[in-house]
């Protein structure tokens, strides 16, 4: 968002039936018809004059009548400028089309004699929706568009390899087996490449994903001689500066981004609140709304009739929430319109979901994790719900912007859940984390437009690895300096010393994973031909081993938590027992149940917070404003937390009780967790407590033994004058392995990196 946005509550809403309330959000735009861009009124300076002939043909087909300001801004730098392009703009502005159409259009002008444009996708899915979009942009063309990843035929594959051109669209993942495996092709493959697509960058800024993408652009920049135009797309940007110097990086070529301003965008915002009894008993046959528990047959009634996408933060609780959404319509003689969408339901159950919501002339319900977050056109929407509060803004916005894509208003309904109380609850856990959370991350987008910068890894080890290991099965024998020239140069390594990388190939080679050739060059060594050999190789991201879930020979999607025979689990919105389980092939064969899940099936955490979401989580505690978009359920539970932060003050250290007392530090994750070790590793002894039990980010509890409360704020109050070191944050003996590869890292370099890019000790000394 831009400075010139502004907010403003509309007061005369139509009532919806709940009384959630809608904020209109009124920017300025600047009109770009046919007739008139930017001001230009001579008809052959219109970007849509200069579109090929093709392209035309599809814009009036489809009945449009000008160009939207973001495809027309795009087609200006394209065409005018041989700069970098960043399309940061909301969802379904059409920047998909903004990208494509002057790209098209230019590779129509001049063909490329390899592959001329790839499009990186951080999901498979989301290759998928974009492959159909282009092919129907493409009909009127003559002109390839190839997907590229773990499902498409080899068939497929082969015929672009024979034959490289068009566009192709591709996973990180499958590019890096790309330049492991067609190493002496890439040059015939790229050797003429255009320009780089790279989809949701929001995703990849900051990430392991996206420190990998900028190794694989150099790497074809190095082998092909060429530096093609990069061009990013996001619906969720906070500080473009940031999404501009990655977009450029080892390039020498600028970045530009367009200034656009959108229409009036209105919102639909509501959150409730509900204590949650657990397990409801109902006989058999009964429906009466009491016999359900309240908040499912609030998701129920709150879904019924909408085609509604629901977004939970953890594959398990997609799956809670649709098997209990099947059982209230079994109950009530509704039709089983349910689905559910994640990483580890098969292929097919997944795409028959984004069929059905796809399709307007069904219903369709979908509960899904970040697998739907990303920019996959579902069509209308009626509603998005979310179960709990998301770990950032910038995920509060593209859920969101999963309903109003076609001019509608969008709406987001929050639920939020608290198991209900006994009265014997601790302090902590009487204040509502989750709906604080809720409020916080509307109330920072609302007021600020603020979203998360990102994050970049000073020390990315286990890149390192990766990107060397990749580099020597691809090139083959190389010295050590021939390796220092082609890893170190490449953008996410800069900060690594050329000392650190001795000392990398030095541990590498001690372990076996490169071995010394007579002619004094490194080659992939035996321990480590397996590993590399195997396709999870390709993935920077950690594997995790699942199991293959069948029935009657048909896979269903697959589970991390291995089951004993008879077991429960909910899987695909349906309730399995387990009959068979074969651990060496790692295979289960199941039947469905009618009886309740007893096990889950998935291990998962949030997300690192901001600490700024935790600052305006106190914030909310504070102050008196009666939100507008509050149901009255989270209205009287705020009250009731308002209330007691009252009541508890200001001090962040409470005492619970003679024998424990609690820290409430209001701060995110990272700063949480240099805060939690240094009581674990550096107080605890110095002041002689028992122990400590953190919930992150929200809250410590230390259990007091000989430490006085008085000790202990002394303590936390002189940290902003105290000289801390690494080491009296990490034990003697820990060697911090978070990584994929960690494995095969020095552990000096581990530890190193570990202080630099997950502990915030200037943080910790501001805390108190």
């Amino acid at each position: 968002m831009n400075d010139s946005t502004q907010w403003e509550t509309d007061n005369e809403l139509a009532q919806f039936n709940d009384t959630a309330r809608e904020i209109t959000v009124q920017i300025t735009r600047f009109s770009t018809t046919v007739g008139d861009t930017r001001g230009l009124k001579k008809k052959m300076q219109n970007p849509y004059y200069r579109l090929a002939p093709f392209i035309q043909e599809y814009i009036y087909k489809q009945g449009w009548k000008d160009l939207r300001p973001i495809q027309a801004e795009a087609c200006r730098i394209l065409f005018e400028t041989d700069n970098h392009l960043l399309i940061a703009a909301g969802t379904a502005s059409g920047k998909t089309e903004a990208a494509f159409l002057p790209v098209l259009t230019l590779l129509h002008e001049n063909p490329s004699r390899s592959v001329g444009a790839i499009y990186i996708s951080p999901i498979k899915a989301l290759i998928n929706d974009q492959f159909d979009r282009l092919t129907d942009l493409l009909q009127f063309a003559d002109f390839p568009v190839w997907a590229w990843h773990g499902d498409v035929a080899q068939s497929r594959k082969k015929k672009l390899l024979n034959h490289p051109q068009g566009i192709l669209q591709i996973t990180p993942e499958s590019l890096e087996s790309l330049l492991i495996n067609k190493s002496a092709e890439i040059d015939r493959i790229f050797g003429d490449l255009r320009f780089v697509i790279i989809d949701e960058v929001h995703a990849f800024i900051g990430s392991d994903r996206g420190c990998q993408i900028l190794c694989q652009l150099s790497r074809l920049a190095k082998l092909t001689g060429k530096e093609p135009r990069r061009i990013g797309l996001s619906a969720t940007l906070g500080d473009y500066s940031i999404a501009e110097s990655w977009l450029q990086a080892d390039t020498s070529r600028s970045v530009m981004t367009p200034k656009i301003s959108g229409a009036g965008r209105k919102i639909q915002l509501s959150i409730e609140h509900f204590y949650d009894p657990g397990l409801v008993v109902r006989a058999k046959g009964d429906s009466r709304d009491q016999v359900f528990n309240p908040y499912h047959l609030y998701l129920y009634r709150q879904t019924e009739g909408r085609k509604s996408l629901i977004f939970a933060n953890g594959r398990t609780a997609t799956e809670e929430a649709i098997a209990a959404l099947k059982e209230i319509a079994q109950a009530k003689g509704a039709p089983d319109i349910y689905h559910v969408h994640h990483g580890s339901i098969s292929v097919a159950l997944r795409e028959t979901a984004e069929a059905a919501m796809r399709d307007p002339e069904k219903m369709a319900v979908t509960a899904a994790t970040v697998t739907f977050e990303m920019g996959i056109d579902l069509g209308h929407l009626d509603r998005v719900l979310q179960l709990e509060a998301p770990s950032s803004v910038a995920s509060f916005l593209q859920r969101l912007g999963r309903s109003g894509r076609r001019g509608d208003t969008a709406e987001m309904r929050f639920i939020c859940a608290e198991d209900k109380p006994t009265g014997e609850e601790i302090l902590p856990e009487q204040i509502p984390w989750q709906l604080l959370q809720s409020i916080a991350i509307i109330q920072l987008y609302l007021e600020e437009q603020w979203i998360e910068p990102a994050q970049t890894m000073r020390y990315p080890f286990s890149l390192l690895y990766h990107q060397t290991m990749s580099t020597l099965a691809a090139l083959g024998e190389l010295s050590p300096s021939a390796i220092a020239q082609n890893v170190l140069k490449l953008p996410p390594f800069e900060s690594i010393s050329q000392e650190d990388f001795r000392l990398f190939l030095k541990h590498l080679i001690d372990i076996d994973h490169l071995e010394r050739t007579p002619e004094g060059g490194l080659i992939v060594g035996i321990a480590a031909e397996k590993l590399i050999n195997h396709f999870k190789f390709y993935a920077i991201f950690p594997d995790t081993e699942e199991y293959l879930v069948k029935h009657k020979g048909k896979s269903i999607g697959s589970i991390i938590v291995p089951p004993m025979e008879g077991d429960r689990f909910s899987l695909a919105g349906q309730t399995w027992e387990v009959i068979e389980v074969n651990a060496k092939k790692k295979a289960i064969v199941v039947e469905p149940s009618k009886k309740s899940i007893t096990s889950s099936s998935w291990r998962g955490t949030m997300g690192e917070i901001h600490s700024k979401v935790l600052q305006r989580m106190k914030q909310v505690l504070q102050e008196t404003i009666v939100y507008s978009y509050l149901q009255p359920g989270a209205k009287q539970r705020l009250q009731e937390a308002r209330e007691l932060a009252k009541l508890i003050g200001n001090n962040p250290i409470q005492v619970l009780d003679e024998e424990y007392c609690c820290i409430f530090p209001w701060t995110g994750t990272i700063a949480f967790r240099t805060l939690e070790r240094f009581l674990r590793f550096y107080a605890k002894d110095a002041l002689g407590f028992k122990s400590i039990k953190a919930r992150s980010p929200y809250f410590i509890l230390v259990r007091m033994g000989k430490c006085s409360v008085e000790n202990l704020e002394n303590e936390l109050r002189s940290l902003s004058q105290r000289r801390l070191s690494a080491e009296d944050l990490i034990n003697a003996e820990e060697i911090p392995k978070l990584q994929k590869y960690d494995e095969f890292i020095p552990s000096e370099l581990l530890r190193k990196s570990f202080v630099e890019d997950y502990l915030d000790l200037e943080g910790l000394r501001r805390l108190f």
